[in-house]
């Protein structure tokens, strides 16, 4: 795919892995409108890169349906969506999980993918064409006992893309699944220390990843599912 002109919605765009793709996208010509919930730290990202923002709560659907109506006014169309934004938090066993910090967990990686793909589709489908992109992760195919809701969110995920990808086939509209493994996110700064992974210092850094998911799309015909995995000097495993 030629990303010059393309129309690109990225949430989560102002941190970590969804601001090294705004970065990448920009890079190849391509039009940016990034969300993210704080009003301030889109206008900085705004100035510092020089793209489109609106500012959105994935969890809550009418943001997504603005997103998505901001950035057809804007553009006229959108090419490809990107459900980027998304929460972690603490490993912990069962008897300790935080129940409040349970659902919001799956209200982001489960139903903001859902609300963004839905928001995207409306346009899409009247295009009759458009790429979405669901960031997920490795942890949707080996999950950690440790981490259980963040496992069962990504989990979700992934059905729910695999679910989507077969019912927008006939609408010419594509779903890809990008499953990366540790990334250096800031997911983690409000964590203590001794509640960050072990493995932290080790990990992806975002740009990395950012530019794997970039380089799937501009094949001529992308994957439809895409791990992203630190192994033996970064190598890059499609499926």
């Amino acid at each position: 795919m030629n990303l010059k002109n393309k129309i690109v919605v990225i949430t989560g765009g102002t941190k970590g892995l969804g601001k090294a793709l705004a970065s990448l996208f920009l890079n190849e010509k391509a039009k940016v409108v990034i969300s993210a919930r704080s009003k301030k730290e889109l206008q900085e990202t705004k100035k510092e890169l020089g793209i489109e923002i609106c500012v959105g709560d994935v969890t809550k659907e009418k943001d997504m349906q603005k997103l998505a109506n901001f950035a057809v006014k804007k553009f006229k169309k959108i090419d490809i969506w990107i459900n980027n934004a998304g929460i972690t938090m603490p490993y912990s066993s069962i008897e300790k999980i935080n129940a409040k910090q349970a659902h919001k967990v799956m209200e982001v990686n489960f139903f903001g993918t859902f609300f963004g793909a839905r928001s995207a589709i409306k346009y899409m489908a009247k295009q009759k064409y458009g790429t979405i992109v669901n960031i997920i992760s490795i942890r949707s195919f080996v999950p950690h006992p440790r981490s259980l809701v963040y496992s069962s969110s990504k989990w979700a995920a992934r059905g729910f893309t695999e679910a989507l990808r077969m019912a927008l086939k006939p609408k010419n509209i594509s779903v890809i699944a990008v499953h990366p493994g540790g990334i250096k996110t800031n997911l983690y700064d409000k964590f203590k220390p001794r509640l960050k992974p072990s493995d932290y210092d080790n990990r992806m850094e975002p740009l990395y990843v950012a530019e794997k998911i970039v380089q799937n799309l501009k094949l001529k015909t992308p994957k439809k599912e895409i791990i992203i995995k630190k192994e033996n000097g970064l190598k890059i495993h499609f499926t």
